[in-house]
């Protein structure tokens, strides 16, 4: 199993995702760039949000994906994180149909009531996807659609650095990151009994080197990657 530590080139101090979280809140969506998640999810050709009636957003944090999904059409939207900090953001913002403070691979959400279940900037929090992909299958309808978007495992080895904020004295503090390979997600997600529909790798482009001109010695290389999936109906 490929372990972060073994190419950690911050050494910053780590937390674990909860206490990461509530302590990131107040400067989330002021760091958290769109173009890791949003951006991917838009230049999907599977999904066709509009026709989306009920989807699950697991991990939703503050609510971004779910004002995205709320957006593109999507008629209603459950949200599930575990950190209830990030859940007071969301609720205020009044996307989600209702939010539940859970663990993602035991959300207490009705099984087979969802067209679409989402997550976004999660997977690198897990210690294994196994639990994801089956609660994701749980809650899907059949015919349903399972996307994940996040970090692609090359940026985060490539460049060494975990998820992590800036607190309010100054410090750079890092939560819990694993390194989850192309390959793990295909042999957890097909175990499941998931069919892939679609995936997409972004890369660093000249829209990123615009936004964090430090990454131009990555140009060209992934930074995030979206898997579509499909229950057979």
């Amino acid at each position: 199993m490929v372990q972060f530590a073994d190419f950690d080139a911050r050494g910053y101090p780590m937390v674990d995702v909860r206490t990461g979280y509530a302590q990131w809140v107040d400067s989330y969506e002021q760091t958290v760039e769109d173009a890791m998640d949003l951006a991917v999810l838009s230049q999907l050709a599977v999904p066709a949000w509009g026709s989306v009636s009920r989807a699950a957003d697991l991990g939703c944090g503050t609510g971004r994906t779910g004002s995205w999904l709320r957006g593109r059409g999507v008629a209603a939207v459950d949200g599930v994180d575990l950190t209830p900090e990030m859940l007071a953001v969301a609720r205020a913002k009044g996307v989600h149909d209702q939010l539940v403070e859970a663990d993602l691979s035991a959300t207490g959400l009705p099984g087979g009531a969802y067209d679409l279940v989402v997550s976004s900037l999660v997977d690198e929090h897990l210690p294994e996807l196994g639990p994801l992909y089956r609660e994701a299958w749980r809650l899907a309808r059949p015919g349903g659609l399972c996307v994940l978007v996040g970090l692609h495992p090359h940026f985060i080895m490539t460049a060494g650095m975990p998820t992590h904020f800036t607190t309010a004295t100054g410090e750079s503090v890092a939560i819990t990151t694993h390194v989850h390979l192309v390959g793990d997600h295909l042999t957890a997600g097909l175990a499941e009994g998931w069919q892939l529909a679609e995936m997409r790798e972004a890369v660093v482009d000249d829209a990123w080197v615009a936004l964090k001109p430090k990454w131009e010695r990555f140009r060209g290389h992934p930074v995030s990657a979206a898997y579509v999936w499909r229950k057979a109906a």
